[in-house]
């Protein structure tokens, strides 16, 4: 399909970032059986594990799990606890800046007495030799192992992925834990735990945090973290409507967001904007979490700072404020609504024209 206003749809639709993409869909229903399509078929050729479509969390880590000590810990210890599913590597160095921040994170929530654990998915090399890895599989397309390990601050353990060489990416004082998923090809290990919770891995470090139920609580786990340093707001329940900064400025590109312009120095315009738009955020979040699906639409509010000025810039957007937009930086396109007022009759209309496709776009 040449790329033309369809190829453009689906693009957009299935939040293509990068190509080659494969993705599978189930002909009847539609919906996604699987985002990481070439992941799949170079760790199965030989389609064994088709249509690799989810499988339940708990049947993913199920099994028993190794300390580095040759003790074992089974994976059932895990009901009854909030988890935190970490995508990182030693070798990425944003992953190491935030395991320590994480590391401290998961310390202060043990301290207050939460049920919390960790599964780390490392995309770190092995050694090559594989019966030293405790009868890990061989090395897949993706990683060379799928490693589980701990970050454990003093005496507390929290389970995840560990190197081959024990202690050789954790943090001082860190202990380790490793599993035997010596029948499961790494990399579909690593698909199947990313599906289930819900999507395509753009990139580490990811940390996605689950309820006791093994269900998706939020995927921007990495911003929480670094917003709330003493984990007041843990497990992290999303919020309909952000308010724009550089740690969760990232989130633009993952789809269509509209972001509420506005003039911060005048108090409580930020916190005005949110409660404006909130309703109308809520409701289309509801409406497509009924339909099993994501929202179409990321809600941000954007002050006066640096990074905001600096959005403007690339998407030359005027100055007024407020200002009214749906940013697609995938599709680099804009949709700019500059009224005197807004109201949220307006958010509302504007958001159901731009779902409905009957908004012209300009270029970013």
């Amino acid at each position: 399909m040449a790329f033309t206003p369809t190829a453009l749809k689906l693009w957009n639709k299935y939040r293509i970032s990068n190509i080659p993409s494969l993705i599978f869909l189930d002909a009847t229903t539609g919906k996604v059986v699987c985002r990481n399509g070439l992941l799949v078929i170079r760790d199965d050729p030989e389609g064994l594990e088709f249509p690799w479509g989810p499988k339940p969390f708990r049947e993913v880590i199920a099994g028993p799990l190794l300390r580095n000590n040759g003790q074992s810990l089974e994976s059932s210890s895990l009901e009854g606890s909030h988890v935190g599913v970490y995508f990182s590597a030693h070798w990425c160095p944003p992953c190491r800046s935030l395991t320590r921040v994480l590391v401290e994170s998961y310390r202060k929530i043990k301290e207050a007495g939460q049920s919390f654990e960790i599964i780390f998915v490392s995309a770190d090399r092995c050694c090559e030799n594989p019966s030293s890895a405790h009868g890990l599989a061989e090395s897949s397309s993706f990683c060379n192992r799928l490693q589980l390990r701990t970050l454990r601050p003093r005496n507390v353990k929290v389970t995840g992925y560990r190197p081959t060489r024990a202690g050789s990416m954790a943090p001082p004082g860190q202990a380790w834990i490793l599993p035997r998923f010596c029948d499961f090809r790494p990399g579909l290990l690593i698909v199947s735990l990313y599906q289930v919770l819900g999507g395509l891995l753009r990139g580490i470090p990811t940390l996605i945090v689950l309820d006791p139920q093994g269900e998706v609580i939020t995927r921007q786990g990495r911003v929480e973290v670094l917003n709330d340093e003493d984990c007041r707001e843990f497990p992290w329940h999303p919020k309909p409507v952000l308010e724009l900064s550089d740690s969760n400025a990232t989130q633009l590109n993952e789809g269509p967001c509209l972001v509420l312009f506005v003039d911060s120095e005048d108090d409580g315009e930020s916190e005005a904007a949110k409660q404006l738009i909130q309703p109308i955020a809520e409701k289309i979040i509801a409406k497509y979490k009924a339909k099993e699906e994501e929202a179409p639409l990321l809600f941000f509010v954007a002050g006066e700072d640096d990074m905001t000025d600096s959005l403007r810039d690339y998407t030359n957007l005027p100055e007024a404020a407020p200002l009214l937009t749906i940013l697609d930086m995938s599709a680099r396109a804009k949709y700019v609504m500059d009224v005197e007022e807004i109201t949220p009759a307006i958010v509302e209309a504007f958001v159901n024209d731009f779902l409905a496709e009957k908004l012209k776009p300009e270029p970013i």
